[in-house]
């Protein structure tokens, strides 16, 4: 269940009590006429079945509450009450299939946005896979990988190009692309400091590898990889499941691919540094591509549920 709260003009308050009267899957719903100050107006609050909550903030976006008033959504991690219960069971589908479209976009639009915390992430993430690589060490690559930051510009990216967002898609490459440059060009400084004090060589990059040796060799593996995770990602993302994005990071090589890349090049290994770059350029393209895959597919079979959910109402009442 969703705990919305909602500020309202007063002259639009039985717009909205209307819509969510009308919106199936909702309950408890309370009117607090004149109790909000900033911005001033009534104090609406209702709770709403997760598979019903984007039909009803569509709504309320559509009578300009977002402009005039305000919208705040709560997730509820427990209700004890029947007509909770009663207004999941008379939402159409499943909760877990459900997806809060301005939720994923409002996420997707911070976790994208170039910011100061975000490079220095991404740079010490590609930085601790550097020492991996040149160790061989496959524990210094896991952890890059779980520290890294770049699958929210990822997911921001696919977000934008479903829906038709070029704002948002242009913040998410943006972030990729600096926060990419900025990570391998300090990673190519640390890589000369390291190799002046004797704590990197030459050697060691060139020698055998078992543990780390695949970042810089990619195949069709790489991709298929890449989409799976991807695919897993976005579903995390949509139905709240967040646990599953430590997996999703430690399933890829981007960090990694773009630590050994800046590696190599320092020491001007140009075989290293261009398979590098492919293995990044591939896990890359496909997450994207299983992100923006996996979002139409949702997208679509919830517009199924939905309609199929609207002729059997209308059969009923008939």
């Amino acid at each position: 269940m969703l705990h919305l709260r909602l500020i309202t003009p007063a002259d639009r308050t039985n717009d909205v009590v209307r819509l969510i009267e009308k919106t199936v899957g909702t309950t408890h719903l309370v009117v607090l006429p004149g109790a909000a100050r900033n911005p001033a107006g009534d104090v609406v609050m209702c709770d709403v079945a997760r598979e019903a909550g984007d039909e009803l903030i569509g709504g309320l976006r559509a009578l300009d509450l977002d402009a005039t008033g305000s919208i705040a959504v709560e997730n509820i991690d427990l209700s004890l009450s029947k007509r909770a219960d009663k207004a999941a069971e008379e939402a159409p589908g499943e909760g877990a299939d459900a997806v809060l479209w301005e939720h994923l976009a409002d996420a997707t639009h911070e976790e994208s946005t170039l910011s100061i915390t975000y490079v220095a992430f991404i740079t010490l993430a590609t930085m601790i896979a550097a020492c991996g690589v040149v160790l061989d060490n496959a524990i210094l690559i896991v952890g890059a990988m779980a520290v890294g930051p770049e699958f929210g510009p990822l997911a921001g990216l696919s977000t934008a190009l479903v829906r038709r967002r070029p704002r948002l898609a242009a913040r998410s490459l943006t972030a990729l692309l600096v926060g990419f440059a900025a990570a391998m060009a300090v990673t190519v400084g640390f890589s000369f400091f390291m190799d002046a004090v004797g704590l990197f060589t030459e050697a060691q990059l060139q020698a055998d590898r078992p543990n780390t040796g695949f970042v810089y060799a990619y195949d069709w593996f790489s991709f298929v990889v890449a989409v799976l995770a991807g695919a897993a990602g976005t579903l995390s993302l949509t139905s709240a499941k967040s646990g599953a994005l430590v997996g999703v990071a430690i399933s890829v090589t981007t960090i990694p691919a773009a630590a050994n890349a800046a590696v190599a090049l320092s020491y001007g290994d140009t075989n290293q540094t261009w398979g590098s770059t492919v293995q990044l350029l591939l896990n890359l393209l496909g997450i994207v591509l299983a992100a923006t895959l996996t979002l139409l597919a949702q997208k679509w079979l919830w517009t199924r549920q939905r309609q199929k959910t609207e002729a059997e109402a209308r059969q009923e009442a008939r």
